[in-house]
């Protein structure tokens, strides 16, 4: 225990020091959640823990020396491992704007509620997830790449029978649909969950995984519901569908302009319909 009298409290050049590591390791653990690179860098973070635990506990100075020069290559290794990853990430940044596009995240949910209500209007399925703080890039990558401008003609096109894609769901990232096509996860089987079928199912399971809103179009009934949080509401017309959209999607943003005015009351009225999403599962319907 001779080696606890011997720590020092870190001077306020240590302080920083940690500070910009630890705000490092936050962001490079965010910007791999959600891909199938996450797997690969926690591999190399075990190893590389566990060969440094056991030459200083064993004083191995032959696996030392290795480390030293393993850590040498490591920034090179970690960019061809990751060049996929690190080259779309780097794309995302690029595309951000500068101020937050309002008007971009309007024209999705208007998009997201048109294609909605026609294809319910005509016993369509259908299962839309809108990505948001968490990455859905696994889900992404079980289904087709696509990077469009998000449209209602598109989504309705998409879920069509007999197209291509209509098979499985789309992510939505930012104001671009990301890829469609996908296998979403599954919810665990449940007293809840029994009376739902797979598209419901596989709509609260991304939710479970990920913070994403899902919009799904039952097949059978034409019932619009949402997945939210592992939770569903069911029964939505287009105006509800509108409000929940909004108020998840706008939670937390500061809305100034005034062109947006109308934002605000919709927020404000639609907190009935929000709370009901996660205690509404009671309803037996197939999609």
């Amino acid at each position: 225990m001779n080696w606890l009298k011997e720590l020092q409290m870190p001077d306020l050049s240590g302080l920083l020091e940690i500070l910009v590591l630890t705000t490092a390791f936050y962001y490079l653990i965010r910007f791999f959640r959600g891909t199938r690179a996450t797997q690969v860098l926690m591999g190399l973070v075990v190893f590389l823990l566990a060969a440094l635990f056991l030459t200083q506990v064993f004083q191995l100075e032959t696996l030392t020396w290795l480390l030293q020069r393993f850590f040498v290559y490591f920034a090179i290794a970690v960019l061809v491992i990751f060049q996929p990853e690190i080259r779309r990430g780097l794309a995302e940044i690029g595309k951000q704007p500068l101020f937050t596009g309002i008007a971009r995240e309007l024209g999705v949910v208007e998009a997201v509620v048109q294609a909605a209500s026609f294809l319910a209007e005509r016993r369509i399925g259908a299962l839309i997830a809108i990505q948001r703080e968490i990455g859905t890039r696994a889900a992404q990558e079980t289904g087709k790449q696509l990077d469009a401008i998000v449209s209602a003609d598109l989504l309705t096109s998409i879920f069509f029978p007999h197209t291509p894609l209509h098979d499985g769901g789309v992510i939505i990232a930012g104001d671009r649909l990301a890829a469609a096509g996908c296998l979403f996860p599954l919810a665990q089987e449940s007293v809840e969950t029994q009376p739902l079928g797979t598209r419901h199912r596989a709509a609260i399971g991304l939710t479970e995984e990920t913070d994403a809103i899902v919009v799904v179009v039952s097949e059978e009934t034409g019932m619009i519901s949402i997945a939210y949080k592992g939770g569903l509401s069911r029964g939505l017309d287009d105006e509800k569908l509108r409000k929940i959209l909004l108020r998840v999607l706008f939670r937390g943003k500061k809305i100034k302009a005034k062109r947006f005015s109308w934002i605000r009351g919709l927020l404000r009225g639609s907190a009935g319909a929000f709370d009901k999403i996660g205690s509404s599962t009671e309803d037996s319907a197939h999609g």
